[in-house]
């Protein structure tokens, strides 16, 4: 189901920021990004130390599309001898964090990531192209989700993955039923354990689920979130609307000592800029949002910026999704292990404890700080960004 024209296979140049577009392919002005250009530097992307491929994963074709990119890169692909990844543990757990989130690793998706789950209140479903990401947030949701070292997999069985989606279509609870986000269709989340920018330019894994879903004629709708600015390749491509595209952001204190690895605030708006005049409906993840001293101070600049980016922008189709922190006992203790020096507040003490599904515990903010926090974000995003639709809180 892709598109002849559109090459998701071609390696990318490294180093060459792309220029911004309109969505007529015109350069943008710098001045008509509304403070919010590009920086001078190349967008972010991660280099991975190791990569490896292992024999299953080597059956499929786009575990060979994969490493031809990578070598492309410069970067040397190791071919194992069995599908069990090795290497990864170092003496301390500091050495096996540092070793895992240097590697990245082809894999075949295990079957239980092939029977996709509900992913409320997001998406009607979660699919996964890859399991982990490079960046160093202290308040890291995959701490705790996933099992063993933090390193990256990318999944070789794409195609695979993609085909099987049709089975889905309707059957979800999140949009496919509801009356106000009907419009949505079948949303599929792609992003729940990993960034899909910040292994792009590895994989063209999201490139090629962009073109999927545009030559896939049904009421559906792609969605993913990131941290991370590389769009270039991604403006012009065929979507035809159906890939939601949202930039997780924060306030400065927040993004600045908590987001190790990751594209500076304002590089993120720009490229959600970039986007939305491609035609790409966009979005912002707002989260973690914290009670920081001066909070509100904080929050109003980044809502300002957030103004600022999408100022003009002819048929701006904006949502946002405003996600409180929250940690359980189990990433607590990981991401202690991961960031022993971390200034993080993750005291049990200061928190409600809420039991979610299954019976397991998290700490939430107190009810009424969560009341408080709500309420300014309502009003202040409807005042500072009339057009942004917010599709929940939690």
């Amino acid at each position: 189901m892709q598109p002849d024209s559109v090459d998701v296979d071609r390696p990318l140049a490294v180093g060459v920021p792309a220029a911004p577009h309109d969505a007529s392919g015109e350069g943008v002005p710098t001045r008509d990004l509304a403070g919010l250009a590009p920086p001078p530097r190349p967008a972010r992307r991660w280099t991975p130390r190791r990569v490896v491929v292992t024999p299953a994963a080597w059956e499929h074709p786009h575990a060979r599309r994969i490493a031809a990119r990578v070598e492309a890169l410069g970067i040397e692909v190791e071919r194992l001898r069995a599908n069990r990844l090795t290497g990864l543990r170092g003496e301390t757990e500091r050495e096996t964090y540092a070793r895992a989130k240097a590697t990245m690793a082809i894999v075949v998706s295990p079957p239980s990531r092939r029977r996709l789950q509900p992913i409320a209140p997001s998406a009607d479903w979660r699919v996964d192209l890859a399991e982990g990401c490079p960046a160093h947030c202290q308040y890291c949701y995959l701490a705790g989700s996933l099992s063993g070292p933090p390193v990256t997999r990318v999944y070789a069985d794409l195609d695979e993955i993609l085909d099987g989606l049709a089975d889905y279509v309707g059957r979800g609870t999140v949009t496919s039923r509801s009356a106000g986000r009907a419009g949505e269709g079948t949303t599929f989340e792609a992003s729940c354990y990993t960034d899909p920018l910040a292994l792009e330019h590895l994989t063209g894994s999201w490139r090629r689920a962009v073109a999927h879903f545009a030559a896939w004629e049904a009421p559906v709708q792609l969605r993913w979130t990131t941290k991370y600015d590389d769009v270039g390749t991604f403006v012009g491509l065929p979507h035809a609307g159906r890939t939601r595209v949202r930039f997780s952001v924060n306030c400065l204190p927040v993004s600045t000592r908590f987001e190790g690895g990751t594209s500076p605030v304002p590089a993120r708006l720009a490229a959600l800029r970039r986007l939305a005049l491609d035609g790409y409906p966009v979005g912002l993840t707002v989260a973690p949002i914290m009670p920081l001293p001066d909070w509100r101070t904080h929050y109003g600049q980044l809502l300002s910026l957030v103004a600022d980016a999408v100022r003009g922008v002819p048929g701006l189709d904006l949502t946002a999704e405003l996600i409180t922190h929250r940690f359980t006992p189990g990433s607590r203790e990981v991401l202690l292990g991961w960031y022993p020096g971390t200034k993080l507040e993750m005291d049990e003490a200061r928190r409600s404890r809420k039991h979610g599904r299954f019976g397991a515990v998290k700490y939430v903010y107190p009810r009424e700080v969560m009341a408080e926090l709500r309420s300014w974000f309502t009003a202040e995003l409807a005042a500072r960004v009339p057009d942004c639709r917010v599709l929940y809180w939690t």
